[in-house]
């Protein structure tokens, strides 16, 4: 993707009051317009996460972004403890985040974590409380040389949509993703279009439809390696 789609950002609230970033040069939003907060909770926590069967799991998140998922997954995981890897070619300042406005459409506790997530050094893994550790890697996971973390229980995959970034929904990248995962790992996305959802069934995964957030998509996509 041409960075020169990043230098231009503007911040719009969505339909459930929390905030998202959004590109100009790109016609693309970080999140769904019908509830940035709903959407990341229902897709990759409730349908994600919670989902899996294990107390302790593994997460990859694809596409850092605002940093969202990771701070509410870090304080909505309900007793999991969590080893969270989030990937990002393309990282947001903390200065940004900070001026879209997510401490006004955040709970005081969630917006802390949101902080302290955003402070946490690249490259660097730390422990956020006493469930949550995260490792923020900066890196092109288009380039096939890239080894992924493994053993991996669960996949956040929000990367931006296809049409506006399709080689990171290729064959080759959910290839890749399904052999770093466990047995019975799940992958959830907010893309439900028949394309993708073929392309995770011919590399080995179980699709199912789902019904998307409230008031959102209509549906969304949980894939398990069996």
């Amino acid at each position: 993707m041409d960075e020169r789609v990043f230098s231009e950002k503007r911040i719009e609230r969505t339909a459930d009051g929390s905030a998202t970033i959004y590109l100009p040069l790109l016609d693309e939003h970080y999140h769904s317009v019908k509830g940035a907060y709903t959407e990341s909770m229902h897709i990759f926590i409730n349908c994600g996460l919670l989902h899996a069967a294990k107390d302790s799991v593994r997460v990859l998140e694809v596409g850092f972004g605002t940093g969202l998922n990771a701070s509410l997954t870090a304080v909505h995981c309900e007793g999991k403890t969590v080893d969270y890897f989030t990937l990002e070619r393309y990282p947001l300042s903390f200065e940004e985040v900070e001026n879209a406005g997510y401490r006004e459409s955040l709970s005081p506790g969630e917006w802390e974590v949101m902080e302290t997530v955003h402070r946490v050094d690249w490259e660097k893994k730390e422990r956020i409380n006493d469930h949550f550790s995260i490792n923020k890697l900066e890196c092109d996971l288009t380039d096939g040389n890239y080894l992924l973390p493994e053993h991996i229980d669960v996949v956040y995959f929000d990367a931006f949509a296809p049409e506006k970034q399709s080689e990171m929904w290729s064959d080759d990248v959910f290839r890749r993703i399904f052999k770093a995962m466990n047995s019975g790992g799940i992958l959830t996305t907010y893309c439900a279009k028949g394309e993708i959802r073929r392309r995770l069934q011919a590399t080995g995964f179980a699709v199912e439809r789902l019904a998307g957030p409230p008031g959102g998509k209509r549906e969304i996509l949980r894939a398990v390696k069996p």
